[in-house]
């Protein structure tokens, strides 16, 4: 047996795996690590990468650098261009990031669901009763990103982004596991909800969610970086139009984007619970009656 199927094997004892990455002091190691990560030496830089690829399924044959400067500059790594073209198709809503697709469906009176039998309110996630009035009864989908994936995320349409909130909270790991055993997980992390308005005016958020060793999420149209240092103002009002595609931002590791969309989006046929999508691809359809 190898090293790395012996990891493996142990990651797949869901008690263990647990312990490791829930039962530890989570805000310390994610602080460390948002330092760590930043140190630009050789040595530590090559070390934790060879780590890093010990522990996962890191592939860097899509990087639009050869090298990097430290873990961090891995981690934020810009993809060759050309690679996760968007869909041209109008009636496409793309999906933001690469991913793992989760819990997904219709959002029941402001309820949706982080695993089949494990529901929490839209109200707990968004924080705003007018944002959940726009969802109530729309549809929701989860996207996981693992550690070892590309971390930028992207403009699933033409919009407006008119305010981003931070919500302040935890950083529980958000893998299959804890999502069985954490009550209500989405709504104790720490996440920013990005509101944003389709040319028709409709609603569409995205809330990307942090979790343990996440440092920072950022966005390019803020100035600000969003974790736990953060000290200033909770909502940002924004007035920013982005084209289908366009790189929005980054987290500092792997985490969690749910997508809220109104009730008449269709899922498209690749949208199936633990496939793989990239950003770029389908994820859902706007009936051509909406698009005018």
């Amino acid at each position: 047996m190898t090293i790395r199927s012996l990891i493996s094997a142990l990651s797949q004892q869901e008690d263990l795996n647990f312990l490791l990455t829930n039962r530890v002091p989570r805000a310390a190691l994610t602080r460390f690590m948002g330092w760590f990560s930043k140190i630009e030496h050789p040595l530590i830089r090559d070390l934790s990468i060879a780590c890093w690829r010990l522990f996962s399924d890191l592939d860097l044959s899509e990087a639009r650098n050869t090298s990097f400067k430290s873990l961090h500059d891995c981690f934020t790594r810009e993809l060759r261009p050309g690679l996760r073209p968007p869909d041209p198709d109008k009636s496409i809503v793309l999906s933001p990031s690469d991913g793992i697709i989760g819990a997904f469906g219709t959002i029941r009176d402001g309820e949706l669901y982080q695993i089949k039998g494990a529901p929490y309110s839209l109200l707990d996630l968004v924080g705003d009763p007018t944002l959940v009035g726009a969802h109530r009864n729309g549809r929701f989908i989860t996207l996981r990103l693992t550690s070892s994936m590309y971390h930028r995320f992207h403009a699933p349409h033409d919009c407006r982004i008119v305010q981003v909130d931070f919500i302040g909270g935890d950083t529980w790991n958000v893998n299959p596991i804890a999502l069985k055993r954490i009550e209500k997980l989405f709504c104790k992390n720490e996440r920013a909800v990005i509101r944003c308005r389709l040319e028709t005016g409709e609603a569409l958020t995205l809330v990307p969610v942090a979790a343990i060793l996440v440092a920072s999420i950022r966005l390019h149209f803020l100035d600000t970086v969003l974790n736990a240092r953060h000290r200033g103002p909770s909502a940002f009002p924004c007035d920013a139009s982005v084209r289908k595609g366009d790189e929005l931002g980054w987290f500092e590791h792997g985490s969690t984007i749910i997508v809220l969309a109104p009730d008449h989006f269709e899922f498209c046929d690749n949208v199936v619970e633990s496939a793989r999508i990239k950003a770029g691809q389908p994820l859902m359809r706007i009936p051509s009656a909406r698009l005018g």
